[in-house]
């Protein structure tokens, strides 16, 4: 099934994805970060972070659950 390997499979994003998926700034991002209100990025080289989607979905579906 395309969702059970979907749901298994880490997947990373960019600062970018994240900005388009959640809709607020690069700074509200890092300052939830910073709060410990979002999801923390992961580290995967010198100059590279990157967000699992699994988390950032998960927040989303918490923000909706929370409405």
């Amino acid at each position: 099934e395309l969702m059970a390997r979907q749901t298994t499979e880490p997947r990373f994003l960019r600062i970018s994805e994240v900005i388009r998926r959640v809709g607020v700034s690069r700074p509200t991002i890092y300052r939830w970060m910073n709060e410990g209100t979002f999801p923390r990025q992961i580290s995967i080289g010198a100059n590279s972070v990157v967000w699992l989607e699994s988390d950032v979905t998960k927040w989303m579906d918490q923000r909706i659950g929370a409405g």
